[in-house]
C-alpha cells in the first residue's frame, strides 16, 4: 500500500475514534508522489495525529514535544436486581453507573504532569450536602523530579486503603465491597506526596501522605473545621507487581513468581463536618467530630491466583449525636476477604466475603449487630480491564436486624468499556 493511502486510513480512524486501531504511519520520501512542500506539510500533520489504542486512550503531542495530552473514556452499563428472603423481587436498577472522561499528560516538561477526571452520571454527580455540584473527580498537578518521589496539589483519591486506590475500572466484581463503601476516605483537596524506593534485593517500599481539607471532593470551603492528615506505608518484600498489579484486582498479568503487598494507613480528620469524614451527610447544628480511620491490606498474587484481605475501621469518642435525632458516626470496623483465579482463556472466578461490625454505642442506630455479604463473581476479560463482561451474585445477612425485610439476594450484570 502506498504511503498516501495509509495517511487516508489514519484520517478515517481519527474521525471515527476507532477503539480497535493503533494509528501509526511509516513514510518513504521516494514514494510520496507529491510536491515537496505539500509532502512536508502532510508529514507535519501526520506527526501530530493522535495515537489510538484500546486501554491507552487517544494521545496528542506536537513534534516539538512541548506538551502531551492523553484522553480516555470509560463507561459501565449495569443492571441489578434485589430479592427478599423468599426470593421475591424487591427492586430492579438499570443504569449507566459510571461515565468518565479523563485527561492526563504534561506541560512544559515531563516532570510537570497533570491528571483530570470528570464524571457525568447521577451516581457520580449527585449534589453534595452543602449544595455544590460534583462533576470534578480529579484535578491534579504533579511535580515528578525523579521516579523515587513526587508531590501533587489539587483534588484526587486519598491513598489510604487498597480497595479505594484501585480504579473502579480495575475491579474483579461489579463494584467494591460494603466495607469499603462505609469506611473509605474517597477524594479530597490538598497536598499529596509519594516516595518509592527499592531498599535491597527485591524489597521495595512505598510511602504516601497527604494533608487535605477533610470534607471531601468539591467541598470548596469549611468554617470552624480542621484538616485531615493521612499516611500510608507499603511493603513489597518479593518485588513490585507487574504493570502496577497492586492497584488492579485479579492476577491478569499472571505473575511468574509470588508477589506480596503488606500495607497500613492511618488518617486523622480534625473537627470533621460530615458523618463519614470525607463522605456522608453534614452533621447538623454546625457540630463536628474528630474522626480517626485505620486500614490494613494484604495482597498475594501468583500465576493467575490472587488473594486479598482488607481490615479497616473508624474511631470516634462521641459517635452518638445526642442533640440530633437518629444521626451518628458509624464507629466500628470491617473486614473484607476475596480470592480469585484467572483461567488461561481469560475467564475469571472470584469469591468475596465482607463483614461490618459496628461498635456497641451505635448498634441500635445502625440497625444490626453485624452485617455480612458473600459474593460470587465471574468475569470475561476481552481486552484486559478495558473491555470486560462481569456478573456477580451476593447474599446478605444481618444479625438482629431492626428491619427484618431487608434484601437477602442481589444479582448484577455489567459491561465495562474503556479506551
Amino acid at each position: 500500500m502506498q504511503a498516501h493511502s495509509k495517511c487516508n486510513l489514519l484520517l478515517l480512524f481519527y474521525l471515527i475514534c476507532s477503539i480497535n486501531a493503533t494509528a501509526s504511519v511509516n513514510y518513504d520520501n521516494d514514494s510520496l508522489l507529491i510536491d515537496p512542500k505539500e509532502k512536508e506539510s502532510l508529514v507535519d500533520k501526520i506527526r501530530n495525529m493522535p495515537n489510538i489504542e484500546v486501554g491507552k486512550g487517544i494521545t496528542f503531542q506536537p513534534k516539538n514535544e512541548s506538551y502531551k495530552i492523553t484522553m480516555r473514556i470509560r463507561m459501565q452499563n449495569m443492571v441489578s436486581a434485589t430479592f427478599d428472603k423468599k426470593f421475591s423481587n424487591t427492586d430492579i436498577e438499570a443504569q449507566v453507573k459510571r461515565l468518565r472522561l479523563r485527561f492526563d499528560g504534561y506541560v512544559y516538561s515531563p516532570k510537570l504532569t497533570y491528571s483530570i477526571q470528570l464524571g457525568f452520571t447521577p451516581y457520580d454527580t449527585k449534589s453534595l450536602p452543602n449544595g455544590n455540584m460534583n462533576f470534578v473527580r480529579d484535578a491534579m498537578i504533579y511535580y515528578i523530579p525523579s521516579p523515587t518521589w513526587n508531590i501533587g496539589f489539587g483534588q484526587t483519591k486519598i491513598k489510604a486503603n487498597r480497595a479505594r486506590i484501585n480504579s473502579s475500572s480495575a475491579l474483579q466484581f461489579v463494584d467494591r465491597s460494603i466495607v469499603n463503601s462505609e469506611f473509605n476516605l474517597d477524594r479530597d483537596f490538598g497536598i499529596f506526596g509519594e516516595y518509592n524506593k527499592r531498599l535491597f534485593s527485591d524489597f521495595n517500599i512505598g510511602i504516601r501522605g497527604s494533608v487535605t481539607l477533610g470534607e471531601g471532593r468539591n467541598w470548596v470551603s469549611s468554617s470552624k473545621s480542621g484538616l485531615a492528615y493521612t499516611g500510608r506505608l507499603e511493603l513489597f518484600p518479593l518485588g513490585r507487581f507487574k504493570s502496577m498489579g497492586d492497584i488492579a484486582e485479579g492476577d491478569f498479568e499472571r505473575e511468574q513468581t509470588p508477589k506480596i503487598l503488606l500495607a497500613g494507613a492511618f488518617s486523622y480528620n480534625d473537627r470533621a463536618k460530615r458523618v463519614q469524614g470525607q463522605n456522608g451527610a453534614l452533621i447538623e447544628n454546625n457540630m463536628s467530630r474528630n474522626i480517626s480511620s485505620y486500614f490494613f491490606d494484604f495482597i498475594f498474587k501468583y500465576n493467575g491466583f490472587a488473594f486479598y484481605t482488607d481490615l479497616m475501621g473508624r474511631l470516634c469518642k462521641s459517635p452518638v449525636l445526642h442533640n440530633v435525632e437518629n444521626q451518628y458516626i458509624y464507629a466500628g470496623k470491617g473486614v473484607n476477604i476475596q480470592t480469585s483465579y484467572l483461567f488461561p482463556k481469560n475467564w475469571e472466578i472470584a469469591l468475596r466475603n465482607s463483614t461490618l461490625l459496628p461498635d456497641d454505642d451505635v448498634k441500635n442506630l445502625v440497625g444490626y449487630n453485624f452485617y455480612n455479604q458473600s459474593t460470587f463473581g465471574v468475569t470475561r476479560y476481552l481486552i484486559g480491564h478495558s473491555l470486560k463482561i462481569q456478573a456477580d451474585a451476593s447474599f446478605n445477612y444481618k444479625k438482629q436486624a431492626i428491619d427484618p425485610q431487608y434484601s437477602r439476594w442481589m444479582l448484577r450484570f455489567q459491561i465495562e468499556l474503556g479506551f
